[in-house]
């Protein structure tokens, strides 16, 4: 039978209506990008951003149209935009919705429907219909009944490592001991075939930005990560495996495109980088500069040079990780080349960390540069006073003496204002000379 669009289930849409209704959509949508593109930064969860005021007018929009409209602006919408409209859609109408929807659509959407619910820190996911669905884990029941190809586990409870080891028979390591192990011990193969591997991931937020260590254990084809906290990569994979058919098929495929993706998450934070350092060196090549801003753009350009010494350092970390899996034959050919087609946008962003490394130099350099001119000129004022009063100086030292044989004009009724006028000569005349050499410019 032909699938029937929303269109043609309701003719009494007008499409002239619909369009519209599509347009104030996206438009609402390209605000919410701006507002994800500040939450990367900022290293936010995603579901934090669900109070934004672009979302806000997306549900009160939603809320005045019919069923069959948003059914037709879903339609309308790329796959990763519909999963964010249906997220806004009010729970009581998603069964009126989903009647009006394609079948391709509506699998899609019930697939992937995200209900309110406590945060979650074990998470599984299986492969559905070659997409990677992941299931929230709440109980032991819940864990045994999945088939994954990668379990997910943020700063796991005891209770739920005693889940992973009489499930799947794997003892995790304490998170505690993630960040003490030799940097030799950081990938090995047990006995048993278990491979290990601790990896730094970026976390790059507004106010801060370091190396957050990942561990994974691949296990009978099944990859366990933990980490005591969530980080965009893990959420940016998450969306790509849901709404992109065929990307991944097994645990060795996710670990890959984890590390696809930190490359990806530090070439954008190296992006944040040049802009940042571009916006201090507008700054920085102004004609003045007082010592104040000198002292704030010194400190914006220390942090930027540390965030770019983390980048460098975690796609480093990256790099080992990935000739690791290689040199152990632990790949397969297409994941082989996978691997390499990372290695060379690692390869691609070692030059760009060195540019960045010499340009925050140049303004480092330049930045002092300003601090000693301004320096100077406070030593330059005390130098040209200095010299302008010696002869005043002198003058009032030798009449202090008051040699009466010596200096007859001590008798004089005007002798002390003859003083006082000998001295203000003596102090113009340095001056003047100094303006005419220009000394004082």
């Amino acid at each position: 039978m032909t699938e029937q669009t929303a269109a043609e289930r309701d003719p009494t849409a007008h499409p002239d209506n619909v369009q519209d209704s599509l347009r104030e959509v996206q438009l609402l949508l390209a605000r919410q990008r701006q507002v994800d593109s500040l939450a990367q930064r900022q290293g936010s969860p995603v579901e934090s951003s669900m109070q934004t005021q672009p979302l806000v007018e997306l549900r009160g929009k939603l809320a005045q149209m019919d069923p069959a409209r948003i059914a037709r602006v879903l339609e309308a919408l790329p796959q990763d935009e519909c999963l964010l409209v249906w997220e806004m859609v009010a729970p009581e109408r998603g069964s009126d919705i989903l009647d009006d929807l394609s079948e391709a659509v509506s699998e899609t959407l019930t697939a992937t429907q995200i209900h309110p619910r406590k945060p979650i820190m074990l998470n599984a996911f299986e492969l559905h219909n070659g997409r990677l669905r992941q299931i929230p884990v709440e109980s032991r029941e819940e864990l045994a009944a999945t088939k994954p190809i990668w379990v997910d586990l943020i700063a796991p409870s005891g209770e739920e490592r005693r889940w992973i080891a009489e499930i799947f028979a794997l003892v995790l390591p304490d998170i505690d001991d993630l960040t003490d192990l030799e940097e030799s011990a950081r990938f090995y193969i047990e006995e048993n075939g278990e491979v290990h591997m601790h990896s730094d991931f970026l976390l790059d937020k507004e106010d801060e930005s370091r190396n957050v260590t990942v561990a994974f254990i691949l296990h009978r084809n099944i990859l366990f990560s933990m980490r005591d906290e969530e980080l965009p990569v893990f959420r940016l994979q998450r969306l790509r495996a849901r709404i992109q058919p065929g990307m991944v098929s097994e645990g060795k495929d996710v670990l890959l495109d984890l590390y696809a993706a930190d490359v990806e998450y530090s070439a954008d934070a190296l992006e944040d980088v040049y802009a940042e350092l571009e916006a201090v060196g507008k700054k920085v090549l102004s004609t003045r500069m007082t010592d104040e801003e000198a002292g704030a753009i010194l400190a914006d350009i220390a942090q930027e040079e540390d965030l770019n010494g983390r980048i460098r350092r975690n796609v480093l970390d990256t790099r080992r990780a990935l000739s690791f899996l290689m040199r152990g034959r632990l790949l397969a050919p297409n994941q082989h080349e996978d691997a390499r087609e990372i290695l060379r946008d690692i390869e691609s962003l070692d030059g760009h960390t060195a540019f960045i490394f010499n340009k925050i130099n140049f303004l480092m350099d330049a930045v002092v540069g300003f601090i000693n001119i301004n320096q100077n000129k406070i030593i330059k004022i005390f130098s040209v006073a200095s010299v302008a009063l010696l002869p005043p100086t002198l003058i009032a030292s030798i009449y202090g003496m008051n040699f009466r044989g010596w200096f007859p004009e001590l008798e004089w009724q005007y002798g002390y204002p003859f003083s006082l006028v000998l001295m203000l000569i003596s102090v113009a005349v340095p001056f003047a000379i100094f303006r005419h050499k220009g000394w004082l410019r």
